[in-house]
């Protein structure tokens, strides 16, 4: 048998044979919190774990403050207005000889826990029924620890990268921050290629929708409960502006572009009501008509799309929505954008990367896995339309993501992780192009 095919077969029994050390690795990252609270947030001591356990598996590391980046806040892509005092990042590097090179990103942020009730602790990383439940262990502390573990097995089987290997770990992308990504190629970590290990639902993702998320507040005249007028309120106003919201979701629909990696969904440009928000619940609280009304709408875009097109379409439908009821709307709507804009972004179907990974992963999963746009914004776009970076998202399923009860399935981060560390040892095998 070929010395290479006995390096692959080791290393897929690796990955099996250590099963529990990775389901343990998840645990760890889940049970040291790490939640993103704009504007700031509490990544440390996740950073320094991950800074260790990478050092021991005899990677170079580089812990640093965002602060400490020449042109970071002056770059067009800066979002202003957080703070990442305490919040560093961190990048590990082997060293190669010269084949192609390639960067292991994720995020180490996850949101917070949130007020909804969870039926187990969302820091214990709690099994059961194959399923490994926590704050970010779907989104994304599997895909950091899957990051890690390619590290791990390549110090265990003394193999080395042929090409450059950096993996990172970045703070802030949860709530469109990004900063922590673009800092990380400002520092100098560029590649031939990248793998974004979010959970993919094992599907080569080479695509991101774009998104942006408004606020609107809708106001109505004060009135008590002894008025005269107190039935009105903001209600009719709200359930008039819901009933529209579907018109401009047909718009969205009308005018986005067609793209490859979303042909098979029936609307890729979705809008969604997040959240509708009137005031202060309980019996601690006056009952009172509401008069003051919060909506949080977020609409998706295709990669191609630029804002302000898209912008104009939203401000023209909600001027014609609100034009259309006089007698609801004494004034219009404040509109707010709380987030940043975050663009579409993809890479060809044809590229090297999505080949070469496909390879890998069919070979784990027993067919050619499913090459799709993911379904919502992340920090990809980073990578491929400042730096010029091949990239993919490439992990594991699960599901309650930025909800209660949030979990990964154990199952698809082992073969998640196979497929990873195959393909990360050919990459480095092959040689530059140009």
């Amino acid at each position: 048998m070929p010395t290479e095919t006995l390096i692959e077969k080791e290393l897929l029994n690796y990955v099996e044979t250590r099963r529990d050390d990775l389901i343990a690795l998840i645990q760890t990252l889940v049970r040291t919190p790490s939640e993103n609270t704009p504007p700031s947030g509490a990544e440390a001591a996740c950073q320094r774990f991950c800074q260790s356990y990478l050092e021991s598996c005899g990677f170079s590391t580089d812990l640093y403050e965002l602060s400490s980046i020449p042109g970071l806040e002056t770059h067009p892509l800066f979002y202003p207005g957080r703070d990442y005092t305490g919040r560093p990042n961190l990048a590990a590097t082997l060293k190669g000889s010269g084949g192609r090179s390639l960067i292991l990103s994720g995020h180490i942020d996850t949101v917070p826990r949130g007020t909804l009730p969870w039926t187990r602790d969302p820091f214990s990383g709690h099994v059961e029924n194959g399923r490994l439940y926590g704050r970010g262990s779907n989104d994304m502390k599997s895909g950091i620890a899957t990051n890690l573990f390619v590290a791990r097995a390549f110090h265990d089987l003394g193999l080395a990268p042929v090409g450059d290997l950096t993996i990172e770990c970045v703070v802030d992308e949860e709530f469109g921050g990004v900063n922590g990504t673009l800092a990380g190629r400002l520092r100098g970590y560029l590649a031939d290629a990248a793998v974004v290990s979010e959970p993919s639902f094992l599907r080569i993702c080479p695509a991101q929708r774009g998104g942006r998320t408004a606020h609107i507040t809708f106001q109505a005249p004060n009135a008590g409960i002894l008025s005269d007028s107190m039935e009105v309120g903001v209600s009719d106003q709200l359930a008039w502006f819901l009933s529209q919201v579907p018109g401009f979701a047909a718009l969205r629909r009308a005018s986005a572009p067609a793209h490859f990696a979303y042909a098979h969904l029936a609307n890729p440009v979705p809008v969604s009501v997040m959240k509708i928000h009137t005031g202060p619940w309980g019996t601690n609280e006056p009952m009172a008509t509401a008069n003051n009304c919060k909506v949080e709408l977020f609409w998706q875009s295709m990669p191609g799309e630029g804002p302000e097109q898209i912008d104009g379409q939203f401000h023209s439908w909600l001027h014609d929505t609100v034009s259309a009821r006089p007698d609801l709307f004494p004034e219009m709507p404040r509109v707010e954008f709380p987030l940043r804009w975050l663009p579409g972004s993809s890479i060809a179907l044809d590229d090297p990367l999505i080949q070469e990974l496909s390879i890998s992963a069919a070979e784990v999963l027993g067919a050619p896995p499913a090459v799709a746009g993911i379904e919502g914004p992340c920090d990809m776009y980073v990578f491929h339309q400042q730096f010029g970076i091949p990239t993919v998202l490439w992990g594991a399923s699960g599901a309650n993501t930025h909800l209660a009860d949030e979990y990964v399935d154990i199952e698809s981060v082992v073969s998640a992780a196979k497929a990873l560390l195959l393909f990360v040892h050919r990459w480095g095998l092959r040689p530059r192009v140009g």
